[in-house]
């Protein structure tokens, strides 16, 4: 064994403690940290050393070059994109996943695959779905649509008598995929997937929001020759807008589609009592995608993708060699997932929700729903301001009054971006920002702190 891995070895203890402790003063700051740096001038890249110096070495050299130039991101005033952080479960959870190192993957050595099918089923529980839904964690929402979309195009193949999975995606002929307003790795999905980015056909939203019309869906599908694929919205990302679920499903008499929901935080408003009824009709769904690093607040990477068809997901993602486990009836991670390899990700979820359980990640959900709504008030009595869409749930999607020209909400994002961050967007073709609350730190106190920050940059700026 080489000297300093085994003097590594001899000593893991003591590093463990060291790492144990650099971690816990790096969370100890997140509230003092500013949220986002500006951005430094690159370094230029370090040679790879000849002999290393060991983990102790390694360990100071991240904390002098690198650790400064991190973002707070799992901090509470970090309101950009749909980011949460790590419960203090869902983190030890996480820390052990890499102490086992599991490849889950396998029933030859089953345990890691039990733990996730048993997370799976909570998850399950927790958004209201039937146990027809059979669900595997995957790295985040972007491989969950896509995993979604893969057994879609193998149902439009079981309906038009061909297989994709065998004779490649080009057997099905032109096909359909429909929605109001998909988020951007739907296209994403559908060019990797070799149905190509143009199948995506835009449905009209109703007037002033970003779910789609049932009526005018009713009437693309009509216009569509043969099975189609609908891409319902349960949260979009600027809005949190809801597509209603019960009337799309309510078109299956009449036209013949497949309906795969991205739920990719939405999926979350299931915990809330007063927020409910916009995911209801989830269960209709024959995929859905939920994306857990956002608000169930465990680490990246982690998603779940559930489905009503795992024998047409186990005929896209089967993986033939001697050395796995059989499909049969309930078939082994591998064959139901694009990796070989897959970390037990289910580990850190598992954690949170056995240490918390559905009360506590309602009182997360439910708090950050107040947050967001407190944000949007204070916003709206402030005339530098105004909001774009009302406060749905957890996004806040705002705007300067007066001249909203890309380069001063740049301006202002910059400004404030050492207390809150937030990020641009374009609601309607108006230029705008949205602050996206999902993290289980996040308080009242940091709402004002956040929202005082951006008067204070208005001002300045006007």
């Amino acid at each position: 064994m080489d000297r300093t891995l085994a003097a590594d070895l001899a000593r893991l203890p003591d590093l463990l403690d060291a790492t144990r402790r650099a971690a816990a003063e790096a969370l100890a700051t997140l509230d003092e940290r500013a949220v986002v740096l500006p951005a430094p001038k690159p370094r230029d890249p370090e040679p790879l050393p000849e002999h290393g110096l060991g983990t102790e070495s390694a360990l100071a050299a991240f904390r002098e070059r690198w650790e400064p130039r991190l973002s707070a991101s799992a901090g509470p005033r970090y309101l950009g994109f749909v980011t949460g952080g790590a419960t203090p479960a869902a983190l030890a959870g996480d820390w052990l996943t890499a102490a086992h190192d599991q490849n889950s993957n396998s029933s030859m050595d089953g345990g890691g695959q039990d733990l996730e099918r048993e997370t799976v089923g909570w998850l399950r529980e927790l958004f209201g779905l039937s146990d027809a839904h059979t669900g595997t964690f995957v790295s985040g929402a972007t491989m969950s649509n896509t995993t979604g979309l893969a057994i879609a195009r193998e149902w439009l193949g079981e309906r038009l008598g061909v297989s994709p999975a065998e004779d490649g995606a080009a057997a099905l002929g032109p096909v359909r995929v429909l929605s109001g307003a998909p988020h951007s790795s739907i296209a994403k999905a559908l060019s990797f997937l070799g149905l190509g980015r143009s199948s995506l056909v835009r449905v009209p939203t109703l007037p002033g929001r970003e779910a789609v019309d049932p009526a005018a869906l009713d009437r693309a599908l009509a216009d569509t020759s043969g099975p189609a694929v609908v891409v319902a919205n349960a949260g979009t990302v600027n809005t949190v807008d809801f597509d209603d679920l019960p009337a799309i499903a309510a078109l299956r008499p009449r036209h013949d589609f497949w309906l795969h929901t991205d739920a990719a935080f939405g999926a979350f408003a299931a915990l809330s009592p007063d927020h409910a009824h916009l995911a209801a009709g989830l269960d209709a769904s024959d995929s859905v995608c939920v994306d857990l690093h956002k608000w169930l607040n465990v680490p990246y990477d982690s998603a779940v993708q559930f489905t009503r068809r795992r024998d047409l997901q186990a005929r896209v993602f089967q993986n033939a060699a001697a050395y796995l486990g059989p499909l049969g009836e309930h078939p082994d991670l591998v064959h139901l997932t694009p990796e070989n390899s897959h970390r037990l990700r289910a580990l850190a979820a598992w954690f949170t929700l056995r240490a918390y359980g559905r009360q506590g990640h309602r009182e997360i959900v439910e708090r950050n729903i107040a947050g967001a709504r407190a944000l949007g008030a204070a916003l709206e009595e402030d005339p530098a301001f105004t909001l774009l869409a009302p406060v749905r749930l957890n996004v806040v999607c705002f705007t300067l009054a007066a001249d909203p020209d890309p380069a001063r909400l740049t301006a202002l994002r910059e400004a404030v971006s050492a207390e809150v961050f937030v990020t641009p967007t374009v609601h309607e073709g108006t230029a705008g920002l949205r602050a996206a609350f999902s993290n289980w730190r996040t308080t009242q106190a940091d709402v004002r702190r956040a929202a005082r920050a951006l008067r204070t940059a208005a001002r300045e700026s006007a």
